[in-house]
């Protein structure tokens, strides 16, 4: 190992040292959609006013928007900051290189109805950010008309050192499966472990910095309407995911000259521009287009307590509603820890062929509908079952299920979500030719042998 390398993986480690410093002890706001508003320094936020005449402490008034100002108050997203310059103090924007990320229309493959599987992702290359670390699946609508979705993954091992990046295409939901992050976003820092997800609104600016040598994960990239937690119906007034679970940050910032390369997803490809100064510049803020972060565990599981298996909708964590009530762009739903119960019930996932369409991944444990298949259904990796492809549990787990005594069971071992959405996902050239896509993974549903036993006549 030459000087070089030696001197990086320093530089690294002190960096991972600084984050976890300032990951600890994090003060939050709680509450999902709320009217939050926070200040790093006292008297930075205006009192009765938005943008007076001039801004306490010399700061800027600037306002960030996240939906139409003529949207419905119920829909309205945004938020004021009170930063140290404004946004538009910066140099022109320049192309970049996208790297492995893709935007919508994905047009590069022809929709895919067969069941496909992948192992995780290679890991990257040395000093891969997180930025450089996305790698793109596919997914559907698109990014110029502010519909549809992508699933990205990402790998990575080196923080985003003088680096920033904002997403204009759309809110990005991070679910971390290795590895802890410390998101430094413009209204604060958040932390993101495996088990938890990540929020960040569409436009707010943010770096990613590591809290152990390396981490994993996947990215639902919502173009459609903002996330929003899914209505209770019947259910009631309290269950599934409870708004005060939902953590935004305290406002901190940072007042530092020098580069900064602040990159921008801007209609599907990578902008950037060399600021001489750090953007996470803003010492207050209020409003409601806020970054959250969300502990999966929190989630209040419901399910039947007498026969059958509920339709996966009850497990919604976050929907994006669509034109069509009910028909979401992109639900997120988790499969956590829980108690199955049901008598005389099937209790795995039932056989399925489904309008809406769905990327599973793993972040911990095994899911109980996967027993089996070349290389399995393990933590990083992912399966997409497209609309109408017949899917269900595999033939070790439908063996297994069926003569099982129905006991009372507790599922703790696993930490499985799925990203379902209206549309096929269509998959990128680098997914579909990937060399961690199983090859066998229709495999798992061979040998469900013939059981019709049908009466014979008297």
């Amino acid at each position: 190992m030459d000087q070089s390398t030696n001197s990086t993986d320093a530089g690294e480690r002190r960096t991972r040292e600084r984050a976890l410093k300032a990951a600890e002890g994090l003060g939050h706001l709680s509450g999902f959609g709320n009217e939050h508003s926070s200040e790093a320094v006292p008297g930075a936020l205006p009192v009765g006013r938005n943008s007076p005449q001039r801004a306490p402490l010399g700061l800027y008034a600037e306002q960030l928007s996240g939906s139409a100002f003529t949207e419905p108050r119920a829909r309205n997203r945004r938020s004021w900051l009170y930063r140290i310059r404004p946004s538009a103090a910066h140099p022109r924007f320049v192309r970049a290189d996208n790297g492995a990320l893709a935007a919508a229309p994905f047009t590069g493959t022809e929709p895919d109805p067969n069941r496909l599987r992948w192992n995780p992702l290679p890991e990257p290359p040395a000093g891969t950010d997180f930025l450089a670390g996305l790698w793109t699946l596919g997914g559907n609508g698109d990014v110029t008309q502010r519909t549809g979705m992508a699933v990205h993954l990402y790998a990575a091992n080196a923080a985003m050192t003088d680096r920033v990046f904002s997403d204009a295409d759309g809110e990005l939901l991070i679910v971390p499966e290795r590895g802890g992050l410390l998101l430094r976003t413009e209204f604060g820092l958040l932390r993101a472990e495996p088990g938890h997800v990540a929020l960040v609104p569409r436009g707010v600016r943010f770096r990613v910095e590591l809290l152990e040598a390396s981490a994993r994960g996947y990215v639902c990239e919502n173009y459609g309407s903002p996330f929003v937690l899914p209505d209770l119906g019947p259910i009631g007034a309290n269950g599934l995911a409870n708004a005060r679970d939902f953590l935004a940050p305290t406002a901190a910032y940072e007042d530092e000259e020098g580069p900064v390369e602040v990159v921008s997803k801007y209609c599907g490809n990578l902008w950037k521009a060399v600021y001489d100064h750090s953007p996470l510049d803003v010492v207050a803020w209020h409003g409601n287009h806020v970054p959250y972060v969300y502990d999966l565990r929190r989630f209040n599981v419901l399910g039947s307590i007498s026969y059958d298996h509920p339709d996966p909708s009850i497990f919604t964590v976050l929907t994006s509603p669509s034109d069509t009530p009910g028909l979401a762009g992109v639900d997120f739903v988790v499969f956590a820890p829980r108690w199955l119960v049901g008598e005389d019930t099937f209790r795995p996932p039932y056989f399925h062929r489904n309008v809406m369409s769905e990327y599973m991944g793993l972040i911990q444990g095994a899911y109980d509908a996967k027993a089996g298949g070349e290389g399995g259904f393990v933590p990083g990796g992912g399966s997409l079952h497209n609309m109408m492809s017949a899917h269900g549990p595999d033939r070790e787990t439908f063996e297994r299920a069926s003569a099982a005594e129905l006991a009372p069971q507790k599922i703790d071992d696993g930490l499985a979500f799925m990203f379902e959405t209206r549309w096929p996902v269509s998959l990128t050239e680098q997914a579909l030719g990937a060399g961690h896509l199983q090859s066998g993974y229709d495999a798992v549903w061979q040998g469900l042998e013939r059981h019709f036993d049908r009466p014979q006549r008297g």
